[in-house]
C-alpha cells in the first residue's frame, strides 16, 4: 500500500492509541521519548512525534507484529509510512 502524508500520519495516531491501551509500552514510550503525560498531549500533534511513535514499534518486531495485527494491516506498512513521514533519506538512502 502507499500512504498519503495525511494516512501516514493517522497510521501513527493509530500508533498513539495503541502504546496508549498498553502500560508496559506507555512506559518504554516515556523512557525513550523523554516526555511525560503532560508533555505528550502537545507532542501528539507534531509530524516528528509521529515519526517516532514509528520508529518505537519499529525497532522490535514484536512491536510491530502486534500492532499491525491489531489494526490488520502488513507489518511493512508500518515502515512504509515511517519513510512517507519522515521523507526520503530519513533512514540514510535516498530514492533512486
Amino acid at each position: 500500500m502507499s500512504y498519503s502524508i495525511q494516512a501516514a500520519e493517522k497510521l501513527a495516531l493509530q500508533a498513539l492509541s495503541h502504546i496508549a491501551a498498553r502500560p508496559e509500552l506507555v512506559s518504554a514510550l516515556f523512557a525513550s521519548s523523554g516526555l511525560d503525560p503532560e508533555t505528550l498531549r502537545k507532542a501528539a500533534e507534531s509530524p516528528d512525534f509521529h515519526a517516532h511513535l514509528l520508529d518505537f514499534l519499529l525497532e522490535d518486531d514484536r512491536r510491530v507484529l502486534d500492532f499491525s495485527q491489531a489494526i490488520g494491516i502488513r507489518p511493512e506498512e508500518v515502515l512504509a509510512a515511517r519513510t512517507v513521514i519522515g521523507g526520503p533519506g530519513s533512514f540514510g538512502w535516498e530514492p533512486d
